[in-house]
This record gives structure tokens, C-alpha cells and sequence, in this order.
């Protein structure tokens, strides 16, 4: 049974190798000879639109390597409601405060159908402990979650409506892996956790940008804006 199990992960450890996106991945600095250290497997795991990867204060079992989609990172204020504190693009770790200790800090959910790589965390103490590879790799993750929170911080929760708006807009369009430039435009809702405005708020400062064909809707919840004319609209404060 135990011989099973590791020829099961190192099979999915022959996928880590050949991954399409390892280059953006947590493994992406390992080479051949630390992957005979994963005797854990390693799961593609999808979510569904709206599926939670884990939840807040949960037990710590795994981190997920985001393969595709978008995850948001939800925090609760005292009253109960909702912020979106970050959102987690392709190669993004979910769960990284756990490689520290303690449990999840987040609820983790996935904002479009998202694939992940779900790591046990088992393999991450091994592979800290036997290659100082990864530990660069976990540094470099820590540093842009960093880079990324003092800019949500900045740019996207303070400042007037319209302008937490604009920026969020120019985010998503900056962060698309789409060919056509086009991106997930997350429900009204969502919109309003991410930038600490109400659901009607955002509704009509999107419907202003629409009908001046700056932000254009498509098919399946996804947008297309004119950067350059949106850009020009934020205003100095």
C-alpha cells in the first residue's frame, strides 16, 4: 500500500516537471533530483464557480497552486460583511500563511471555474527541509502577496468611488491571461467587497462607463475596457 501511494505521487510529480505553467509555479525552481522527495500525491483539483478551495480558521492541510482562473480571498468584518481582500491569478498560492504555521486566514472561493494543483503540506516541510529551492521560490510568494495587499490597500480602498472603481478595472485588464485582452467581470456584489463601496455604488458608476464605451460587456460575465480613455478618468485627489 505505501509502495502505491508513492508511485502515485510520483507520477503526479512527473506532471509538476512537464507543467505548462511551472515557470509561474511554487516548483518552479526544483529540478529533477528534489521531485524523488514527494511521496505525498500532489491532486488537479477544479472548482466551480463559487466553490470554496477552504475556509476561514479551517484545518491547514494543503496550499493550491492556481492553474487557471480566479480566486478571491475573503476576510469578515466584525458586523458580519464580506471584504475581498485579494485576488489570486494563475500561479498564485492559495493558503500561503500556512507554510508559517496556524490555520487558514481567508475563505478561499473560487470567483470563475479555477484548476488548481492541491499540495499537501507534508510535501512542502519535506521539500523545506531537504532543498533550499523552494524556500526562494516561498519567499518570492510571500514578497508579491506583499506587493499585491499594499496596492489593494492603496489603490482600491481609499480614494473616491469612482476612482476604487477605475482602478479595479485597469487591475483586471492588466492581470488577463486572455488573448482578446477581454476579463472576468465579477458580479456587482463582488465588485463592491473588493473596493469597500455598496452593490448600487458600483452599479452606477459601471453603467456610466458603459454607456460612454469605455467598458464593453461579452458574452459569459466577461469585459473589455479602453484603457487608455479609462485611465484618463481618474481624478486627482
Amino acid at each position: 500500500m505505501k509502495q502505491d501511494k508513492i508511485e502515485t505521487a510520483w507520477s503526479g510529480a512527473e506532471k509538476c516537471e512537464t507543467c505548462g505553467i511551472r515557470h509561474l509555479a511554487l516548483f518552479a525552481d526544483l529540478e529533477h533530483e528534489d521531485f524523488v522527495h514527494i511521496h505525498n500525491p500532489i491532486h488537479e483539483v477544479v472548482f466551480k464557480h463559487g466553490e470554496a478551495l477552504y475556509h476561514l480558521e479551517s484545518a491547514a492541510e494543503h496550499v493550491y497552486t492556481v492553474r487557471s482562473g480566479l480566486v478571491k480571498l475573503v476576510q469578515y468584518l466584525p458586523d458580519g460583511t464580506p471584504r475581498i481582500v485579494r485576488i489570486l491569478r494563475p500561479g498564485d498560492l492559495a493558503g500561503i500563511e500556512i507554510t508559517t504555521g496556524g490555520n487558514y486566514q481567508h475563505d478561499a472561493i473560487a470567483l470563475t471555474p479555477v484548476e488548481t494543483c492541491q499540495i499537501p503540506m507534508t510535501v512542502i516541510n519535506t521539500l523545506s527541509e531537504e532543498t533550499p529551492r523552494l524556500h526562494r521560490q516561498l519567499l518570492e510568494r510571500w514578497k508579491n502577496a506583499l506587493i499585491t495587499a499594499d496596492s489593494w490597500l492603496t489603490q482600491l480602498s481609499t480614494g473616491t468611488a469612482r476612482n476604487r472603481v477605475i482602478n479595479l478595472l485597469l487591475w483586471l485588464d492588466a492581470n488577463t491571461t486572455q488573448a482578446d485582452g477581454s476579463f472576468t467581470l465579477p458580479v456587482r456584489e463582488d465588485i463592491g467587497a473588493m473596493v469597500a463601496l455598496t452593490t448600487e455604488t458600483v452599479s452606477r458608476i459601471v453603467a456610466e462607463l458603459r454607456r460612454s464605451d469605455i467598458v464593453s460587456m461579452l458574452p459569459g460575465q466577461r469585459a473589455r475596457i479602453d484603457r487608455d480613455e479609462l485611465a484618463l478618468l481618474i481624478e486627482e485627489e
